[in-house]
């Protein structure tokens, strides 16, 4: 296993860090408990030290399967959490006040069945509470011990640093994968200049770089990518048209990726990993073959040469990596904290 730097802290995290939300057994297809079950303790076996879950997962059931599933082995590992959320009426059920971030810090360890985490992240941005606020309840579960380190999922850089007047972000998490490079334009610079741990999710575009997919792939009606949603960080990756073109390049991609003695899944991994940014990069895994299959992403290089002939394929496709969203506009010019957020969206 490699090892990284979690920012500042003291941390040691994981290259490869195991992301929960499939467990909650909700939104994402299928999953057979006791499969997921061994396998979370299979990628401690192989040095995986990184859980990553959230009350959202399963209305709490990913954070309580975690915690039973950990038992003892809870002290060998580093346990992520989100609060933020949770209450319905805010601007897209976000609520970043004082009072939910101590209740739901609460609730999850309790969910958790341990007395603290290691890192309680912010989930959503809540643009109708003042980010000073928020921040100085997360600084006060660091001084009571409820959690070690603390940070934001899904802010973007404006927010961050708005969020540093209060308190240093000691960790930020996103979405970040071969066909949402949004976070490369100023965020992974920001963190890797100001050394703060970085996490990402969606490191196989939410399984579209594992290479199983083929153009007819159906997703079942308890599966959100089988919505074709639009919305949010999958940047419409499995919108019909999208998903077909997206399912062409990948096909395109696997070639590159066997030249290396590589499958799809590791090259896609590595790209990640290949950010001098990237602390941990978050993948589901439902059972114990797959973990033993991400292990593939580790210890070797990606050259510049092999990313230039990704990114020429990327361009013969028609595909922006890259795009602008209407949401970050909105966050950033038009939502300021204490500030409702525009009507209608």
């Amino acid at each position: 296993m490699e090892y990284r730097d979690f920012g500042q802290t003291d941390l040691k995290v994981s290259a490869i860090g195991f992301g929960c939300w499939e467990m909650g057994g909700t939104n994402y297809g299928d999953i057979s408990p006791s499969q997921v079950g061994a396998a979370i303790h299979r990628a401690i076996d192989l040095g995986i030290n990184c859980f990553d879950t959230a009350p959202g997962y399963g209305l709490g059931e990913s954070e309580r399967f975690l915690g039973r599933t950990l038992g003892a082995r809870r002290k060998d590992v580093i346990v992520v959490t989100k609060c933020g959320v949770g209450v319905e009426g805010r601007f897209k059920n976000r609520d970043g006040r004082r009072a939910n971030i101590l209740a739901s810090c609460e609730e999850s360890l309790k969910r958790l069945g341990t007395d603290y985490v290691d890192v309680l992240l912010i989930h959503w941005p809540d643009v109708t509470t003042p980010f000073e606020e928020t921040m100085r309840a997360l600084d006060d579960l660091v001084k009571q011990g409820k959690t070690r380190f603390v940070g934001e999922s899904n802010f973007t850089l404006g927010m961050i640093k708005e969020c540093e007047k209060t308190r240093r972000m000691d960790v930020v998490q996103g979405g970040f994968n071969m066909f949402d490079r949004r976070l490369a334009r100023d965020v992974l610079p920001y963190c890797e200049e100001q050394k703060i741990g970085v996490m990402t999710y969606g490191s196989l575009a939410f399984g579209l770089l594992a290479g199983a997919f083929t153009e007819d792939t159906e997703f079942g009606p308890n599966d959100w990518r089988g919505s074709g949603r639009l919305t949010g960080w999958n940047i419409g990756l499995f919108v019909r048209d999208n998903f077909r073109r997206n399912v062409r390049l990948v096909n395109d991609l696997k070639p590159i990726a066997a030249q290396l003695g590589k499958r799809m899944p590791h090259l896609a991994l590595r790209w990640v990993l290949s950010n001098p940014a990237v602390s941990t990069a978050l993948v589901g895994m439902r059972n114990v073959q797959e973990v033993e299959d991400n292990m593939g992403a580790l210890d070797w290089a990606l050259s510049e040469e092999v990313k230039e002939e990704i990114d020429s394929l990327y361009a013969l496709h028609g595909i922006n990596p890259a795009p602008d969203m209407w949401f970050e506009k909105i966050w950033e010019e038009e939502s300021l904290p204490g500030q409702p957020a525009p009507a209608g969206r």
